[in-house]
């Protein structure tokens, strides 16, 4: 058993905890049960996170970490729109960490997340100073632009079909058992909601988002091609 301990790193621990959050989802994930997982003594795990809440930020960081905005760019925009595609395959990828993604950095100060989880912050800062944003308004489309991912994929994860090989929209849907009087448009918008194209949806919603930017801050306009 000593030489599975002296084998420990944090980035053995952080892994097989996003292992086991990507299998059964954040409640599965506990100190005992990762210890299980690892071979070792669960205070072990103590020297590479002081918590469950510690792992917790530690799988939102190394999620975090894959993403990557590359400033300097000569097209903000399409920085963006490749940015806002990487986030939805990350998501798609590691469903179960979107909630953690969302909820985490609520619980805690801005300057004492983990450090992996404000590179995003940071470089989206640099690309869009970079331009010609000030400060303060980069700050505004981070919150905007970070605020409409969240939400695209928490969308995206909940579009779930009762029926999938049902050809009727509204059996799929199991929108049949709403009441046709207290719920018309969402009936009316079955086949719109059993056929959802997330990375169109995605695309959609950033061509709203940057036309509203262009519209409300003062930056200069790059056109970039519509990828929809």
């Amino acid at each position: 058993m000593g030489s599975r301990r002296e084998s420990l790193s944090r980035e053995r621990v952080l892994s097989t905890a996003l292992s086991l959050v990507d299998a059964e989802g954040g409640e599965a994930l506990t100190m005992r049960r990762l210890a299980r997982e690892l071979g070792c003594n669960a205070m072990a795990l103590y020297r590479y996170a002081a918590s469950r809440d510690a792992l917790l930020d530690g799988v939102v960081e190394i999620v975090t970490a894959e993403l990557v905005i590359i400033p300097g760019g000569v097209d903000w925009e399409a920085q963006l729109r490749q940015t806002a595609h990487e986030f939805r395959n990350l998501a798609l990828a590691h469903p179960h960490v979107v909630p953690l993604l969302v909820t985490r950095p609520l619980l805690t100060p801005l300057g004492l997340r983990p450090l992996g989880t404000l590179r995003p912050l940071e470089q989206l800062m640099e690309l869009l100073v970079g331009a010609g944003f000030s400060l303060k308004d980069a700050l505004h489309v981070y919150r905007a632009y970070f605020g409409f991912l969240y939400g695209h994929v928490l969308t995206e994860l909940q579009e779930v079909i009762a029926n999938p090989d049902e050809s009727d929209d509204l059996l799929r849907l199991g929108l049949h058992r709403l009441p046709a009087g207290e719920f018309p448009h969402v009936r009316e918008l079955a086949p719109a909601l059993a056929h959802y194209d997330g990375a169109t949806e995605l695309d959609q919603g950033l061509n709203i988002l940057l036309t509203g930017l262009h519209g409300q801050l003062n930056v200069p306009a790059r056109h970039s091609a519509d990828p929809g």
